[in-house]
């Protein structure tokens, strides 16, 4: 998953954005909106967590712009302002959640994956091909009940891929989901290596890896 930050506060930024890592969330930080404008005009996101009060004005501002590109991105707003009043309106504007600061960063992720589940029209947490299942909350993975010994970025590029089985998906569009701007020392040649990891340790079941020669890759399951 990778969200879109925009929050002025520094502290809780960082805080939160160096949690989102620790749960294999890919996180970009905007300190206002011209710079989440900036962001979201070249990257495509899970997610937008939106506070209201920023320096170059309200978020809701940017939230309607989102909109009225058509843009249907779940956002959730994050902000000190808790009245019925300011909930309805930024419900009204298109948000699609409500977290009052302060809160509990284990909240504020389950909202999160509940937001993109919902987007994707899921309602299980886990996500299921064949004999793989993969479980966002925890990042883990069991194949054919056995526990898969993942490490981060292998266990947020299986979760991406089993969103989309049967799909292509280019190795950029794969790189964007595990790598920030802040990782722009990381080359896209990355993802190459993690499949092969992948490939490994799927090897024998009936859930395989392809390589669509340049397009991408696609994991399926036998029938």
């Amino acid at each position: 998953m990778r969200v879109l930050l925009v929050e002025d506060a520094q502290d809780l930024a960082e805080g939160v954005a160096a949690r989102f890592a620790r749960s294999g969330i890919v996180c970009d930080l905007a300190g206002d909106i011209a710079a989440a404008e900036d962001f979201h005009a070249v990257q495509r996101y899970d997610a937008i967590v939106l506070d209201i009060n920023l320096p170059d004005g309200s978020g809701l501002s940017f939230l309607r712009g989102v909109r009225a590109k058509g843009d249907r991105t779940p956002v959730l707003m994050l902000t000190a302002l808790a009245s019925v009043d300011d909930r309805v309106t930024a419900l009204d504007f298109g948000a699609d959640d409500y977290l009052s600061k302060p809160f509990d960063q284990r909240e504020l992720e389950a909202r999160l994956r509940a937001l993109v589940r919902r987007d994707s029209g899921t309602k299980s947490e886990d996500i299921i091909l064949g004999p793989l299942s993969y479980h966002p909350a925890s990042q883990s993975a069991t194949l054919a009940g056995e526990r898969l010994e993942l490490t981060r970025r292998e266990a947020a590029l299986l979760g991406v891929m089993m969103r989309h089985p049967g799909q292509s998906l280019t190795k950029q569009r794969l790189y964007d989901s595990l790598y920030s701007f802040d990782d722009a020392d990381v080359g896209v040649n990355a993802i190459e290596l993690y499949v092969a990891r992948l490939r490994k340790k799927l090897a024998g079941s009936a859930v395989s890896i392809t390589t669509l020669r340049g397009v991408g890759y696609r994991i399926d399951v036998e029938a």
